[in-house]
This record gives structure tokens, C-alpha cells and sequence, in this order.
């Protein structure tokens, strides 16, 4: 395993290819990867509606491709804690491991955090990067193991049919809140 202190990113902001490369020796799925990339690509676009801060769009950028390594200990909601962890140990920048670590859904607080067996804390995307990443990862899901962009709706239906009531919620309230910056529904983003 490499270190991010010592490779190329200095402890920074990783160049892609590292990125790539984490998740390929933490022997992340190919499906996930891909999964990963187009949440990167969403992102992006969304983010550079917003800001053309270079330092943020790269963050959102790494975020995005990092955000579902943790997935290469567990599929279920505690991968953004292990993928958070695995950064931290290869000495990242610590604004991408929050990435990781909040991007479940919109977020979940301490409550929803210890019924899930999290360490109790928030959970919840504080940051615009934060925030990007985590609505990027709401509006892009997996259709016969591709990639695919679901609108808000199918993802409150989707959430609300799981009887995940309040997740759906937070997801409709952070769509407006970036919808409102980017100055477009996110929806209507190609």
C-alpha cells in the first residue's frame, strides 16, 4: 500500500491517477469504480456551474472518485466510515476523507449514526464539496451494472419506498439548495 504522504500529492490533493490506483489496491469492484467515475462526472458538472475555484472543483473531484472505496470492506452504510479511514491512514487531505465520511445520502445525523452502529457523530455534508459529492452519488445509481442518472423524484421514490421518509427529505432539500446555487434544477443538468 502507498502513502500518500510520500508519493506524488505531497499529503495534498492526489492527482486522479493516484486516486485511480488507491482504488485498485484496495481492490475496490470494477462496477464500483466505474460507479465512482460517473459521480465524479456529475460533480463536476454541477460544481463548475457554482465555482471555478480550482483547489474546490479538485477536492470534489478526488471526493467523488474516492467517496465508495470503503467499499471494499462492506457494502453496507458503514463503508463511508472504513473508506474515510483507509484515507486518513494514507495521510490524505482531511477535506476528502470528510467527503467519504459524510457522503451517505444528505447526510445522517448522531441519531441515525448510532442506530446504524456508526460511531455516534454527524454525519452530515457540511462543506460545498461535501455537499456536491453526496447529491452527485443521490442522482447516480447502477442499472445492469452501468452507471446510470436517476432524476429526484425516482430518488425520493426510491427512498421513500425503503421507508426511509427523512432521508428523502434531506435529499429534496439539498437538490434545492444546489439546484438554487448552480442556477439550474440539477435535473435538467446534461
Amino acid at each position: 500500500m502507498s502513502d500518500c504522504a510520500s508519493c506524488a500529492c505531497g499529503g495534498k490533493i492526489p492527482p486522479v491517477e493516484i486516486c485511480l490506483s488507491y482504488l485498485a489496491e484496495e481492490n475496490v469492484p470494477n462496477n464500483v469504480i466505474d460507479h465512482c467515475m460517473a459521480v465524479e462526472h456529475l460533480a463536476l458538472k454541477i460544481a463548475m456551474r457554482i465555482t471555478q475555484d480550482q483547489e474546490i472543483l479538485d477536492l470534489i473531484s478526488r471526493g467523488a472518485l474516492l467517496h465508495d472505496i470503503g467499499r471494499s470492506k462492506s457494502h453496507d452504510i458503514n463503508h463511508a466510515v472504513f473508506g474515510a479511514e483507509l484515507l486518513r491512514k494514507r495521510g490524505l487531505d482531511e477535506r476528502i476523507a470528510l467527503i467519504v465520511e459524510r457522503h451517505i445520502c444528505a447526510g445522517i445525523d448522531a441519531r441515525e449514526a448510532e442506530e446504524n452502529g456508526l460511531p455516534v457523530r454527524d454525519y452530515i455534508p457540511q462543506t460545498l464539496p461535501e455537499k456536491i459529492v453526496a447529491h452527485a452519488d443521490n442522482l447516480t445509481t447502477e442499472k445492469d451494472r452501468a452507471p446510470a442518472r436517476w432524476k429526484l423524484a425516482d430518488v425520493m421514490a426510491r427512498e421513500r419506498g425503503k421507508g426511509y421518509d427523512e432521508s428523502a427529505l434531506k435529499i429534496e432539500k439539498l437538490h434545492a439548495e444546489l439546484s438554487e446555487l448552480a442556477g439550474i434544477d440539477l435535473d435538467d443538468i446534461k
